[in-house]
């Protein structure tokens, strides 16, 4: 026996499937929808505050496949300490970054004067990161971060960065075409865009925060650092205070393994 809804829930039925909203464009393992969830995305970006540069980089983003073959097989963290501070320069590093440290001391305590982050876990980051600054990345920043939004591995994670991206574009601070590494960091220290918007300083005091100047770059890592609880005058070994700081900036065990020991050995511990 077939059974009939009573006329008010056939009414409702009927009524809510016209209010319903519209779904969101899904995420995406191809670029096959990605324009269609541009333009979508889009609308989350003017609720959050974007304006029409950086919306126009948005629109003119394309589709970054060698991010998404970068994101899908990344191998170096697997390696062992031993092998992923060979294989990352570790002993070059700290050669360069002694050297560094000595032509301009009075920068580097300054900024410890002001965060209480000491120079050789600064220096090993900018090592670390573009081999002092020369190499930043040869993706479109832009591109990279909005690819990995609408992939539908971490788009949560990498949303708050795209914004970011598109808030530093209405800001001037980067453009469309600016280039940076493969996941959308930039600069001296790879920031991603929604921590180098939240974090940045213009440590040079010429109106606009430049990642892509040392001193703004060291200066904003170091306020990084200090934001995410690094604790004047304390350690950052295994099993020191600092140490847990380091995750925050690189989750993987080795690379945190490889920032603490070159640390140490430029600030000649």
């Amino acid at each position: 026996m077939r059974f009939s809804a009573p006329a008010s829930i056939a009414i409702a039925l009927a009524v809510s499937s016209f209010t319903l909203p519209a779904a969101a464009a899904p995420c995406g393992n191809s670029s096959a929808g990605f324009n269609a969830w541009k333009a979508d995305f889009a609308k989350t970006a003017r609720r959050a505050g974007v304006k029409s540069a950086g919306l126009q980089a948005l629109a003119q983003a394309q589709y970054a496949s060698r991010t998404i073959s970068a994101d899908r097989n990344q191998k170096s963290f697997r390696y062992s300490l031993e092998k992923f501070m060979q294989v990352r320069g570790a002993a070059t590093i700290v050669a360069q970054g002694r050297k560094r440290l000595a032509r301009n001391p009075s920068f580097y305590a300054a900024l410890e004067r002001k965060y209480g982050v000491p120079e050789g876990i600064l220096i090993a980051i900018h090592g670390m990161e573009t081999a002092f600054g020369n190499y930043m990345g040869d993706s479109r920043i832009v591109s990279a971060i909005v690819t990995l939004t609408y992939d539908c591995r971490r788009s949560e994670f990498f949303e708050p960065h795209a914004l970011g991206a598109l808030k530093l574009v209405d800001r001037g601070a980067i453009t469309g075409a600016t280039l940076g590494a493969k996941h959308g960091e930039l600069g001296h220290t790879q920031f991603l865009p929604g921590n180098a918007l939240k974090y940045g300083v213009d440590w040079d005091r010429d109106g606009q925060v430049n990642f892509y100047d040392m001193e703004d770059a060291l200066a904003s890592t170091a306020r990084f650092l200090q934001k995410h609880g690094w604790k004047r005058g304390k350690g950052y070994q295994q099993g020191e205070p600092n140490y847990r700081v380091l995750k925050q900036w690189n989750a993987a065990t080795v690379y945190q393994q490889s920032l603490a020991i070159m640390g140490s050995q430029i600030d000649g511990q």
